[in-house]
């Protein structure tokens, strides 16, 4: 059982997901960041099948690589990179072995200076939100966020809104989350966040 959430507010996103990765009713692991760093701006999430997750995760992170060193150290922005990850879903479902592979995908574009959030699931779906949930948090979570989050809220006040998405998940989910990493994207890169304590480090 996987979580991830999004929420965008003025110049920042804030990414996080669940820790544990589960298969059945067994926790393979107690420490899995489902993100990649896919450039000093872009940060991507992704949950689905265990294998074509990293697969398609690291595919996404080598293009977006390839592309910066041909084009003079060029950075993609949001934009750029989430129509690529959607295309290539596109195409891998049209094939005899599709991507099992839900993303939200955030980013600061540095042309005109704003924040990008965008959803994509494992059908090549693609669409820019202000906030996003994947898995059965959007059940709990999709609601709170339509009631607080506005345009304008600032980052701390977004930070204790997810504090609270957690508490609410951990509470009335019947499985074991493991407990959340957070992190911010903004002019100044990607940073892991502490939630409860609002310090932001580097990642």
């Amino acid at each position: 059982m996987e979580v991830l959430i999004g929420v965008r507010g003025p110049g920042y996103v804030l990414l996080a997901s669940n820790l544990n990765q589960v298969r059945g009713i067994t926790i393979m692991k107690p420490d899995d960041d489902k993100s990649r760093v896919l450039n000093k701006h872009n940060l991507m999430l992704y949950s689905g099948e265990p294998g074509d997750t990293v697969q398609f995760a690291e595919y996404v992170t080598a293009n977006v690589a390839l592309y910066s060193r041909r084009n003079e150290e060029l950075e993609l922005h949001t934009e750029a990179v989430s129509s690529f990850v959607r295309r290539e879903l596109a195409d891998s479902l049209r094939s005899r072995h599709p991507y099992q592979v839900n993303l939200l995908i955030g980013g600061y574009d540095i042309t005109d200076d704003t924040a990008k959030l965008y959803w994509i699931d494992y059908l090549g779906t693609k669409a820019e939100v202000p906030y996003a949930a994947q898995g059965y948090a959007s059940y709990y979570l999709l609601s709170m966020f339509d009631r607080h989050m506005t345009p304008e809220t600032p980052m701390e006040e977004a930070l204790a809104l997810l504090k609270k998405g957690y508490e609410e998940l951990e509470r009335r989910m019947p499985l074991s989350l493991g407990g959340f990493v957070t992190k911010c994207v903004d002019k100044d890169g990607v940073r892991v966040v502490d939630v409860t304590r609002g310090i932001q480090l580097v990642a």
